[in-house]
């Protein structure tokens, strides 16, 4: 199975390193928009290894993939078929399956993706239009807590497959889509579930070429988020949170205000529903107490929660909390809402690291620019964490 260095980060440093790797170990890259097709090309990624997956392409997009090379491309609806079909003559395209999950916990799907029914239509107006079909394509949301929702759509695509070949065509590639998070054991449950299947929809010497969208995964766990609490205030227990019981009538709750939200580095809090609960970067007595505390962010709207409810020590406006596996659709561009800026990025790399990826063949001498190393004893140490879950 091959990977992708996907769209969930387009840090520089990033860049530089996973391109370099991916070199090594044959990537694709997918992307949605123009300038992230144009900047993995300076990078050096071939345009044979570019996957369009935008669902909703506009016409200047699809004529610039065509002039650049960029041919494979996905679609899930009738329109967007006939417009691929106008604009790029060499277009080879992805079906985008529809999956079980959609209707769940990730409300940015938008319902993306073609019902199995869906695809025969499909199908027959690709056989009408002379475009070429190459295979399918799948997502499960990364708020997904059920690994079964791989089976239906593995089954699904093969289906899809089976139609495509009475159509006459040459099916070569199968994306089992993204959505692993930084967890490793996720990944693990999903494997175990979709390798068997794999193996009997679409074995080895079947001509399938499988690959998947692993980018979050691998980003993830690279980027760790340092914020500021900018303000705090104190409410009464009971109004704290609706359904959650007060241990003490004089306990107090807090709530903080961090310099950083939903119209920053926590974008993806707006469309999926992922719990992140920080550490306190400062020295705590082991009898610290603590306290029921709520994390917003600094716009002042009701969407800019970060966490509803934790336990953590009482701080004051100036400490310091630490979200780690921040790496995944959290370096967008800057907000213009409430002055929110995008945080400064700052890469480290022990020295262990750098020699491992020059034995791997990496050898950018330019990517050392982005980089600096710091000796063992001065990276965060786990050890100075707090437990902060509820």
């Amino acid at each position: 199975m091959k990977g992708f260095i996907d769209d969930a980060n387009y840090s520089v440093g990033l860049l530089d390193e996973g391109t370099n790797l991916g070199n090594v170990i044959d990537n694709y890259v997918n992307e949605h928009t123009l300038n992230e097709m144009s900047l993995v090309q300076e990078l050096g990624v071939s345009p044979e290894n570019i996957i369009y997956i935008s669902p909703c392409k506009q016409v200047s997009q699809i004529k610039y993939a065509a002039k650049i090379g960029v041919n494979i491309m996905t679609c899930d609806n009738e329109i967007e078929l006939k417009k691929i079909a106008r604009n790029h003559s060499n277009a080879k395209v992805l079906l985008h399956l529809a999956t079980e999950d959609d209707s769940g916990g990730e409300e940015g799907s938008m319902k993306f993706g073609s019902t199995l029914k869906n695809c025969r239509h499909l199908l027959e107006c690709a056989k009408e239009l002379d475009v070429q079909i190459i295979g399918v394509k799948f997502h499960v949301s990364s708020a997904c807590k059920e690994p079964q929702v791989y089976v239906h759509a593995l089954s699904d695509a093969r289906c899809v497959f089976d139609m495509a070949g009475e159509f006459g065509f040459t099916m070569s590639m199968l994306d089992i889509g993204g959505g692993f998070t930084g967890a490793t054991f996720q990944l693990e449950e999903v494997n175990r579930v979709i390798s068997p299947l794999l193996d009997v929809y679409f074995p080895e010497g079947s001509g399938t070429k499988i690959i998947s969208e692993p980018g979050s995964y691998y980003v993830s766990s690279a980027f760790t988020l340092v914020v500021n609490i900018i303000a705090k205030k104190v409410v009464e227990n009971e109004k704290f949170s609706s359904g959650v019981e007060k241990t003490r009538s004089d306990e107090p709750a807090f709530v903080y205000y961090m310099n950083d939200g939903v119209y920053g580095s926590f974008a993806s809090k707006l469309s999926e529903d992922l719990t992140s609960i920080p550490e306190v970067h400062k020295k705590l007595k082991k009898d610290e107490p603590l306290f029921p505390s709520s994390l917003w962010g600094p716009s002042c709207d009701e969407l800019d929660r970060i966490v509803e409810r934790c336990l953590l020590p009482e701080l004051n406006v100036g400490d310091w909390l630490i979200f780690t596996n921040m790496g995944a659709d959290s370096l967008q561009e800057a907000s213009v809402f409430k002055d929110v800026p995008r945080p400064a990025v700052y890469y480290m790399m022990s020295f262990s690291d750098w020699y491992e990826m020059q034995d791997s063949g990496v050898t950018l001498d330019t990517m050392m620019k982005n980089y600096f190393f710091v000796p063992s004893c001065l990276q965060l140490s786990q050890e100075d964490g707090f437990p902060t879950e509820a």
